[in-house]
């Protein structure tokens, strides 16, 4: 089965509100609308302004988290319907940063994977080790209880529309990037588990990306991996030049 490669550009918490729709409008002006599907996720604060700009166009826009509950006294927090009521298709769900700056634990993060089904969002759910771990051996048995946990509450139908995300914690924001050999056997390995746990069609519409310093230098090599389903992009994303030659390699 052919999966179309999904690039995602997380803004974490970066620009003004002027750099945020400018970057969404260079994005827009200068994807050619084939190849690669596109999303970008910027903060919360812009995700309005981005989305009009956005509007009627192929690319996606999402949310970076969300909240397990539809709504309550929960100050700070985003709810699924909030996303959607602003035209988001996705949501970022069990980032790193949210995992180890902020304390979520799996179990938490696959609320989150089934809540975001229930708001009609696509979650992308993330998963990787430390360098402590992956020195250790312990990198498959992190991942897949990290994807376990995740997927715990959903439907197998809704698994197909999901999308998973390796990003190793050692190569996110490092400079480091994890080998295209070294990424590829991750990837095998979290389809493989997936096939297991579902079956060898569900697992095979499943697009896993990669996340970890991806960059235009080495965005092709690592895109041409076969289980490798486009990339989720951090720094690079923050200028339309380097995101969209990353675009062009997923084609």
């Amino acid at each position: 089965m052919t999966r179309r490669a999904l690039v995602a550009g997380n803004w974490k918490m970066n620009l003004d509100r002027e750099r945020a729709t400018a970057l969404a409008r260079g994005i827009l002006e200068g994807s050619s609308g084939d190849g690669a599907e596109i999303a970008v996720f910027p903060p919360f604060v812009y995700l309005d302004a981005v989305g009009r700009v956005l509007e009627s166009s192929p690319i996606a826009w999402g949310g970076q988290n969300m909240h397990f509950a539809t709504s309550g006294a929960f100050t700070g927090e985003i709810s699924g319907p909030m996303l959607t009521d602003l035209g988001a298709r996705y949501v970022i769900v069990g980032h790193s940063e949210r995992r180890h700056v902020f304390g979520e634990s799996a179990e938490l993060v696959g609320r989150k994977v089934a809540a975001a089904f229930e708001a009609g969002l696509v979650p992308v759910l993330c998963v990787g080790e430390t360098i402590e771990q992956r020195r250790a051996g312990e990198t498959r048995q992190v991942v897949f209880d990290q994807l376990a946990q995740g997927v715990a509450g959903i439907t197998p139908e809704q698994a197909e529309k999901l999308v998973v995300a390796y990003e190793p914690v050692w190569a996110i924001g490092t400079g480091e990037t994890a080998t295209p050999e070294q990424a590829q056997e991750v990837h095998a390995d979290l389809r493989g588990w997936l096939t297991e746990r579902y079956s060898r069609e569900t697992a095979a519409r499943i697009r896993i990306q990669y996340g970890g310093s991806v960059k235009p230098s080495n965005a092709a090599e690592l895109l041409a991996q076969d289980d490798i389903d486009g990339a989720l992009v951090g720094g690079a994303s923050l200028e339309v030049e380097s995101f969209l030659a990353i675009v062009a390699a997923a084609r």
